[in-house]
C-alpha cells in the first residue's frame, strides 16, 4: 500500500500534462490587463493627438488674425481661434472643454504670441474600471505672430555695406518722413551723436548705429525692404538741345536768359538766369550743373541722367534762387509715356542704372531761396550733401545708393506719410513655437 502511494506520487510529479492550463491560469490576469491597456492607450492616443491639432490650428488662426488690423479678425482674434479649433474636433467634440485662450510672451517679447489650452475628460474602459475615474487629457500649443509692415521714406540708400545712410558732424535734418537703408550690413546707418535728426521712422535690413533719443524709432532686420523703381525704364527724350543764354536790351534794360525747351543735352551748367520748361531733359554724359550765381526755374521738369552723367544742385551759398518742381501725370498727356504717367509722376530726377557718375558723384547744395520738390532717384550714384547745404521743401525725397550728410549741412523735407516713397513691405509671419 505504501509503496503503490509512493509510485502514484512519483508519477504524478513526473507528469507534465497540466503545466499549460496551470501557466495560462496564471497569466490570464496579466493578459487580459494589457490588452485592456493597450486598447485604452489607442484610445488615449487618438483623443490626445485630435486635441492637440485642434488647439495648434486654433492657435494659428488666432495669431493670423492678430496680424491683421486692416479687418476684423485683430480684434475677434479669440472667435477666429474657436472656429479653428471646432473645425477640427470630431471624437472628442462630446467631452472636451472650450479652448483658453491668453497672449503670451515669446522671446523677450511682449504679448507677442497666443497660447491656448484645452482639456478633454473621458472614462476609458480598463483604466475607469480599476481607478473609477475619468482619464483627463491635457493638451496646450502656442503661435508667435509678428505682424506685416509697409515701410515708406524720403530718404532711402539702395546699396549694399555699411554707412550707407552717414549723417555726421553738425548736420541738421529733419524728415519726419523717415529714413530707410537697404542693407542688411551691420551699421547700414550711421548718425553721429553730433548730428541733429528728427524723424518719425527709421528702418534697415541691417542694423543702425545712432543716437540714444533715436533708437525708439528705429526697426532693424526688417524684412521686405525694397527699391519699388528697380523695374522701371527712364523715359527718353532725344532731340537735340543746346544751351544757349541770349541777351535782351541794352544798358541798365540789358538782360540775359536761357529759355530751355525739354531734349537731350550734353551739359547743361547754367550761366544765366536759366527757365526750363516743362517736359523731360536727358542729360548724356556731361553735367547738371545749377550752382552758379543765377536764378533757375523749372516747373513739372524731369531731369534724366546717362553716361556717367551728374547733378550739382543748389547755389555754392549764393544768394540765387532754384526753384524745381517734378512733373505730374497729365504732363505726360500725349507722349509715348502717358500709360506710365502714374509712375513717373513727381520724379524730378532719374539716373539709368549703369550710370556710375565720376567722382565725388552727385552734390545737393543749398540755401534758404532754393526751393526743390520732387523725388531724386539716383540707383546708381551717390548723394553728398554739402557741409554748406541749406535746403527745405515741402517734399524733397532723396533715394540714392548711398547718402552723406555732415557738416552744418541743414536738411529739411517736409513730406506728408501719404506722399513719401515706399520703401517695401514685409509680409506678417505666424508659426508655431510650443
Amino acid at each position: 500500500m505504501t509503496i503503490s502511494l509512493k509510485q502514484r506520487l512519483a508519477t504524478l510529479r513526473a507528469s507534465t500534462s497540466g503545466n499549460a492550463t496551470i501557466l495560462v491560469a496564471i497569466g490570464m490576469p496579466a493578459l487580459i490587463g494589457a490588452s485592456g491597456l493597450a486598447v485604452d492607450t489607442a484610445q488615449w492616443y487618438l483623443w490626445k493627438r485630435e486635441l492637440q491639432h485642434s488647439v495648434d490650428q486654433a492657435a494659428l488662426g488666432a495669431a493670423w488674425a492678430k496680424t491683421n488690423r486692416v479687418r476684423e479678425g485683430h480684434t475677434h482674434w479669440q472667435q477666429r481661434g474657436l472656429q479653428e479649433f471646432t473645425a477640427n474636433q470630431r471624437v472628442t467634440r462630446s467631452f472636451d472643454t472650450n479652448p483658453v485662450f491668453t497672449l503670451g510672451n515669446y522671446a523677450g517679447g511682449i504679448d507677442n504670441s497666443i497660447v491656448v489650452t484645452a482639456t478633454a475628460s473621458k472614462r476609458l474602459p480598463f483604466s475607469s474600471f480599476l481607478t473609477d475615474r475619468a482619464t483627463v487629457v491635457r493638451v496646450r500649443s502656442q503661435a508667435k505672430f509678428q505682424e506685416g509692415a509697409d515701410y515708406s521714406a524720403c530718404l532711402i540708400a539702395l546699396g549694399k555695406g555699411s554707412s550707407t545712410i552717414d549723417i555726421g558732424g553738425s548736420a541738421t535734418v529733419s524728415a519726419k518722413c523717415g529714413l530707410a537703408a537697404l542693407s542688411c550690413a551691420d551699421d547700414a546707418i550711421v548718425i553721429a551723436d553730433s548730428a541733429t535728426v528728427t524723424t518719425d521712422s527709421i528702418a534697415t535690413c541691417g542694423t543702425a548705429n545712432v543716437p540714444e533719443g533715436l533708437e525708439g524709432v528705429v526697426t532693424e532686420k526688417a524684412t521686405g525692404l525694397d527699391d519699388v523703381y528697380k523695374y522701371l525704364t527712364p523715359p527718353d527724350n532725344p532731340t537735340a538741345r543746346k544751351y544757349d543764354c541770349i541777351s535782351t536790351g541794352k544798358g541798365a534794360s540789358k538782360t540775359t536768359i536761357a529759355s530751355l525747351l525739354p531734349g537731350t543735352y550734353t551739359d547743361l551748367t547754367v550761366k544765366c538766369t536759366t527757365v526750363l520748361s516743362s517736359g523731360i531733359y536727358v542729360i548724356n554724359g556731361g553735367q547738371l550743373d545749377l550752382t552758379a550765381n543765377y536764378n533757375v526755374t523749372g516747373t513739372n521738369v524731369m531731369f534724366v541722367l546717362k553716361n556717367h552723367a551728374r547733378i550739382k544742385f543748389g547755389g555754392n551759398g549764393n544768394n540765387n534762387s532754384v526753384t524745381l518742381s517734378p512733373m505730374q501725370a497729365s504732363d505726360f498727356a500725349g507722349t509715348a509715356y502717358a500709360g506710365m504717367a502714374d509712375q513717373y509722376e513727381g520724379m524730378l530726377v532719374f539716373e539709368h542704372r549703369d550710370n556710375a557718375p565720376a567722382n565725388p558723384g552727385h552734390t545737393l547744395n543749398g540755401n534758404s531761396t532754393s526751393l526743390i520738390e520732387g523725388l531724386i532717384y539716383l540707383p546708381s550714384g551717390d548723394m553728398t550733401v554739402l557741409g554748406t547745404a541749406d535746403v527745405a521743401s515741402q517734399c524733397l525725397q532723396v533715394s540714392a545708393n548711398r547718402l552723406y550728410i555732415s557738416g552744418n549741412a541743414n536738411l529739411e523735407t517736409l513730406c506728408p506719410t501719404d506722399d513719401t516713397t515706399s520703401a517695401g513691405s514685409s509680409a506678417a509671419i505666424v508659426r508655431l513655437v510650443g
